[in-house]
């Protein structure tokens, strides 16, 4: 990751009754290409009486992914969606015009000591597709392309890269990449990405041009084609990035948009309980005071 601009530590943040680590977005840098958001859940060792319990909430303007490394999660979400996500299959959501989800505790593991690990993503929707009418894709962790080079081992997450391209119905050019490595290898692949790059150590440790850098840190670069790194044995990094936007993305609770006046309707929306009802799941998220970003 040569060229790189800045260097951010994973923050604290509370989604309700559960603590994650923010990656993304912070004072400097708020969005990576079309990613706005990223957060770390975990890792969580839930005992028999904690649970995951995000009841349901609004989003627009964005596709969300979520993606574990270890636990479950069930998501039931206004389309008539009720599936859990198990570690390696990703959950992609595209909220458009408006959509309303869950997530929680399977109702199986809710008696019982559990844990919890994984990133949760919102990628934003091209102007011209804000309104689009919502959808839900679920890609099982075999549809996922992997392979190994050069001693390490890739999945290809979201996105394309590598003349591959990843079963996710992505809306914009750009990529999500896995990389796990168990023994020290030397990682060049500027000329297979584009755009503005991020590279999250989610274990292990990574060293360039003579620094080395730790788990949960995220580096970013604005030109992908420098990625060029060494991984320590035993690391674990995702790399995610692509075409940045020519417009701003403004960004309320939940709410992203190319208008502050499309967030402003979303919150009235919101307020007035218009949003569409997640099926088998009556809980409801009141509209929080933040300032507009």
């Amino acid at each position: 990751m040569s060229n790189i601009d800045f260097i951010q530590e994973e923050k604290a943040a509370d989604i309700g009754n559960f603590l994650v680590g923010r990656l993304l977005p912070f004072r400097q840098k708020r969005s990576i290409g079309p990613f706005v958001f990223i957060d770390h859940m975990g890792p969580a060792c839930l005992a028999d009486y904690e649970n995951l319990d995000v009841p349901p909430h609004p989003h627009i303007g964005l596709s969300t992914l979520t993606y574990l490394f270890e636990g479950a999660i069930m998501h039931r979400d206004s389309l008539g969606t009720e599936i859990e996500i198990q570690p390696g299959a990703v959950n992609w959501m595209t909220a458009g015009k408006g959509v309303t989800h869950s997530e929680r505790t399977p109702d199986y593991l809710r008696q019982r000591d559990k844990f919890l690990h994984g990133l949760q993503i919102w990628v934003a929707l091209p102007k011209a597709l804000e309104f689009m009418e919502p959808a839900f894709f679920h890609v099982e962790e075999h549809d996922i392309p992997a392979w190994t080079y050069n001693g390490a081992a890739y999945k290809l997450i979201a996105g394309e890269a590598f003349g591959r391209r990843s079963a996710v119905p992505v809306y914009s050019p750009l990529y999500m990449i896995e990389i796990k490595s168990s023994t020290e290898t030397t990682i060049d692949i500027g000329s297979e990405l584009f755009g503005e790059s991020g590279l999250y150590i989610l274990e292990g440790e990574v060293e360039n041009q003579g620094h080395r850098y730790g788990a949960k840190q995220i580096l970013i670069t604005k030109d992908a084609h420098l990625c060029l790194f060494t991984m320590k044995p035993n690391t674990t990094v995702y790399i995610f990035g692509g075409e940045p936007f020519p417009e701003e993305r403004f960004i309320f609770w939940n709410f992203v948009a190319t208008d502050k006046a499309i967030i402003e309707q979303a919150k009235e929306e919101w307020r007035e309980h218009r949003f569409p009802k997640v099926i088998h799941d009556d809980g409801y998220v009141p509209l929080p005071e933040s300032k507009l970003k």
